[in-house]
């Protein structure tokens, strides 16, 4: 058995305001992030438009929405738009709205993300991906504060604050006057590596109404030794995929699936079995041993749920 846990949380910084939530945090404790804060605090108060700059999963969404709930804005909506996610050719009505019948397929007028974010903040993610002609338009709604509708050639007051991202260094409205944040990729600031997984534990063992116990010390070498690729997003991930394995156990490095070459990983079929034995496990305990509230909270036919106990050989009756 492992004793040498931990589960210590370091927030960045502790005399600052960090979110609501838990997980609205931003978390680190190396100087970059310690910065990184510094700047989104100032950009809160400013009125400049804010570029995140970074590279994908590396928290770019999470600093935008610490911008927006430090600001005089907080009250109003946070609107995201992925210019990656949405189809090219939707993206400026997905933005700016437009008309009805600017569409054939879409015929209905559509309050695009400017309108729909009103006094608040949108936040376009991947602001790289517009088309030339859409970055032109947005740079001369930011200049004038109005912009249009497409098939419609009525001025609408912009009143929202605009927060991009991209991974690209040139920013994508030229010398327009904004406000940059730069976030290293996590595999140049393991420094915030632990601070970090310890941040996503105790968000996630909160999440199954768990307790948390901590990292095996296998598993924090595991962590600080991984090159993480998909940055502070695979980091997240990893942990809430072994807190489902590892149930009021110690996270240890299997669990992370980040063992070393020589070590054993268990096949994806033992390690759900463990995980649905100990998910049965928990329903059961919470619910003194009623199959049927189990089910309910599994969100499970009754019968269904039956088949997943008696695949995990647990008996009902031992928790009544």
């Amino acid at each position: 058995m492992h004793r040498d846990v931990t589960n210590s949380e370091v927030i960045a910084p502790s005399d600052r305001p960090s979110g609501r939530r838990r997980g609205d945090r931003i978390v680190g404790s190396g100087s970059a992030m310690q910065e990184v804060v510094g700047q989104a605090l100032t950009a809160a108060s400013a009125l400049l438009p804010v570029r995140v700059q970074g590279p994908e999963g590396s928290g770019r969404q999470h600093i935008a929405r610490a911008i927006h709930a430090w600001s005089g804005r907080s009250s109003g909506p946070f609107v995201v738009v992925s210019c990656s996610a949405e189809p090219a050719s939707l993206l400026g009505r997905e933005i700016f709205g437009c008309a009805d019948s600017a569409y054939s397929q879409l015929p209905e007028e559509y309050p695009g993300a400017l309108s729909r974010a009103a006094t608040g903040t949108l936040y376009l993610e991947s602001v790289d991906r517009l088309a030339d002609s859409q970055r032109q338009a947005l740079a001369k709604a930011l200049v004038e504060r109005r912009f249009q509708r497409e098939g419609d050639g009525a001025g609408i007051a912009l009143r929202a604050r605009l927060i991009t991202s991209s991974e690209a260094d040139a920013s994508p409205f030229g010398d327009l006057p904004q406000l940059t944040i730069r976030l290293l990729p996590l595999k140049d600031r393991r420094e915030d590596v632990l601070p970090l997984a310890a941040h996503f534990l105790r968000m996630h063992a909160e999440e199954l109404g768990i307790t948390p116990v901590g990292f095996t010390s296998e598993a924090r070498e595991a962590l600080l030794g991984e090159s993480w690729p998909g940055n502070v997003r695979e980091l997240g991930e990893r942990v809430r995929m072994a807190v489902q394995l590892a149930g009021n156990g110690a996270i240890s490095a299997e669990s992370l699936m980040l063992a070393a070459d020589g070590d054993q990983v268990p096949s994806f079929r033992d390690a759900k079995r463990a995980f649905e034995t100990r998910y049965v496990v928990g329903l059961l305990r919470r619910c003194g041993g009623n199959i049927s509230r189990a089910a309910r909270l599994a969100k499970k036919d009754r019968k269904d749920f039956y088949d997943v106990i008696r695949r995990t050989g647990v008996d009902p009756a031992d928790f009544r």
